[in-house]
């Protein structure tokens, strides 16, 4: 049995007993399964069904990183505010690309799905949650694979703290996931606005903190980019990367509070998109 078949018989849904409803336990395996398995056609579908292809959900963002990080080495800016530009680059552009891939991911990810709404186990939500979920471990797995040779070569300091570095990652797949539910949704009322995605994308870099961290803008900036929940992530998992060499302002509560009320508003709209969409 090849990787793929077993992986497969992985993600296969038992049916319960006749007459019987599952429990909270076995309805959780269920949803893990689904997830699951949404994961998996989404990474065939992108990658192919060679052992290899899947080298590519963390190649992507890989490729992007590590060209960016030449580029301006070989320019000559090599240092800035107390920091290697190297590692800078590195965390910068790996949250970029997951939040610009999960984003751009999601104007279709009603429409192009339809087909899986047949299977009474499925519903949009799994698919996005599958989505996200697969950008976010390809990313943060493209993240470690470029760090661990670097940081052998001495060109990253240690991790400071491991487990701030990782809710950084979390927060911001939370805010993508939440922002993509509500994007999602709109994007099935309105076609026109998926039109919108890749120039707003590109406009809104400025305010991701991917090139910048807030103690080093004029106060006026400061206080204005703190409004902007992108800032924050980059700032936590700047804050686990380098610790004290950095002075980071990032608020968990604040993005508790906007990743939460995003979640709930696009959750509402996905369910009116649901009674939008025909099954043909």
């Amino acid at each position: 049995m090849t990787l793929v078949e077993r992986l497969r018989a992985f993600a296969e849904i038992p049916e319960p007993e006749t007459g019987k409803r599952r429990s909270f336990f076995q309805a959780s395996q269920v949803q893990a399964r689904i997830i699951f398995a949404v994961m998996l056609r989404g990474a065939l579908t992108r990658f192919g069904h060679d052992s290899l292809g899947f080298f590519w959900l963390m190649g992507e963002p890989l490729l992007m990183t590590v060209g960016v990080m030449a580029m301006w080495s070989f320019a000559g800016a090599d240092h800035g505010h107390g920091v290697g530009l190297v590692p800078f680059l590195l965390t910068g552009y790996t949250m970029l690309t997951l939040w610009r891939h999960v984003i751009g991911h999601m104007g279709h990810a009603v429409g192009h799905n339809v087909g899986l709404m047949f299977h009474r186990n499925i519903r949009f939500l799994d698919v996005i949650i599958g989505d996200v979920a697969l950008e976010s471990v390809g990313g943060l797995a493209a993240f470690f694979i470029a760090y661990v040779p670097l940081y052998v070569t001495d060109l990253v300091p240690p991790i400071h703290d491991p487990l701030l570095l990782i809710g950084g990652w979390a927060i911001i797949t939370w805010l993508a996931f939440s922002f993509g539910l509500v994007l999602a949704a709109v994007c099935e009322f309105s076609e026109a606005v998926i039109r919108f995605i890749p120039p707003v994308m590109y406009v809104s870099i400025p305010a991701t903190g991917a090139f910048y961290m807030l103690e080093w803008m004029p106060d006026k900036a400061q206080k204005i980019l703190y409004w902007s929940p992108l800032v924050h992530p980059f700032e936590i998992f700047r804050s686990g990367l380098f610790g004290p060499l950095v002075h980071a302002k990032y608020s968990f509560e604040y993005m508790i509070i906007v990743c939460t009320i995003l979640t709930g508003l696009g959750l509402y709209l996905l369910r009116l998109a649901e009674k939008r969409v025909h099954l043909q």
